[in-house]
């Protein structure tokens, strides 16, 4: 009985120390804050969006220019994995923002973040989990159709939802890349944000990170809905709306760790 109560207490504390008991709906707070921070001084936040913007169609031309086209669809998706990284600068805004600060772009490009590199080891780390999701999407594609080269976008549609090949195929993309960006969100959710407003290190900020999304399920799924679903338009639109979405994310997810935090 004992040993059942100190269980218990320890899942309790654990509990209290964590969880904040948001409801899903919190999530939209969280974005209507983000677009108050992004329309004050709009100019720094939509040139951030309009630079990111330039970054991924450079990235897009070269995989197509160097032939990796397979891999651009996980390439995209993966974007949502360095996206907290690339969003320093809009976190540093609303963080300026908060304290009554006017913001400058000088202060959004060089950030000095209270852990000093240890956000660059955290972006490292991010870099290479998006490196070993291509492979693996790769890897899926290799293993479904052998050495036959990529069909290209106009036949890819073709091929997967016409072909039983192609159906498992799907299928076991979405599971791989569901667990990916199941862990992807967890780890980077709230570490970027926490490195640059508080002293630690990378995998402290990470572990701190994953407890606070597993404490926080109903409000961190919803708000991982919407990031999915503005990351969806930007991709319909040929990414132009990344130089609203982004930063509209940059600076609600900074909201989400003030508030969740």
């Amino acid at each position: 009985m004992n040993a059942a109560r100190t269980t218990s207490g320890i899942a309790e504390t654990k509990s209290a120390k964590w969880g904040r008991h948001l409801p899903a709906s919190t999530a939209v707070d969280w974005l209507r804050a983000g677009w108050r921070d992004l329309i004050a001084q709009p100019g720094l936040s939509l040139t951030y969006g309009v630079a990111v913007l330039a970054v991924s169609l450079v990235i897009v031309w070269g995989m197509f220019l160097v032939g990796w086209d397979v891999v651009l669809f996980p390439a995209l998706a993966g974007f949502m994995i360095v996206g907290p990284l690339l969003a320093v600068g809009l976190y540093e805004k609303s963080r300026l923002i908060e304290k009554n600060q006017t913001a400058t772009m000088r202060q959004m490009l060089f950030v000095k973040a209270r852990s000093g590199g240890q956000i660059l080891f955290v972006g490292v780390l991010l870099c290479l989990l998006m490196l070993v999701w291509m492979r693996a999407a790769v890897i899926i594609y290799a293993l479904f159709f052998g050495y036959r080269p990529f069909p290209g976008f106009e036949n890819i549609a073709a091929v997967l939802f016409t072909t039983w090949t192609g159906w498992v195929m799907l299928l076991a993309g979405i599971i791989v890349g569901g667990l990916f960006a199941a862990f992807s969100f967890a780890i980077s959710a709230f570490s970027v944000p926490m490195l640059l407003d508080e002293k630690s290190d990378a995998f402290t900020a990470m572990g701190t990170s994953m407890a606070l999304v597993w404490n926080n399920l109903p409000v961190m799924l919803a708000w991982g809905a919407i990031v999915v679903a503005l990351f969806l338009l930007s991709a319909v639109t040929g990414l132009l709306a990344l130089i609203v979405v982004f930063p509209l994310l940059g600076h609600a997810t900074w909201q989400a760790y003030k508030a969740v935090r």
